[in-house]
């Protein structure tokens, strides 16, 4: 099991950025498949809160978390 734990933030062009492709821009998974089945199962959360829909609209100042690592969204 790999225990490193991933950091960053991620600044958006346009509004907002669908949750699932936030994930695979920022290569948490390889594919938005893999996204949207961590998604299902409930292993990501935004500010906080457990997110279950796969394309949630992420904008500039929310936090998203998960096993690992932390992606804070700025403009």
């Amino acid at each position: 099991m790999d225990d490193s734990y991933q950091e960053g933030t991620f600044r958006l062009r346009t509004d907002y950025i669908p949750l699932c492709d936030l994930l695979k821009a920022c290569d948490i998974t390889d594919t938005g498949g893999l996204a949207k089945l961590l998604i299902a199962d409930g292993e990501i959360s935004v500010d906080g809160q457990v997110e279950l829909r796969k394309r949630a609209k992420i904008h500039p100042g929310q936090t998203v978390t998960g096993q690992g690592f932390k992606i804070h969204v700025v403009a």
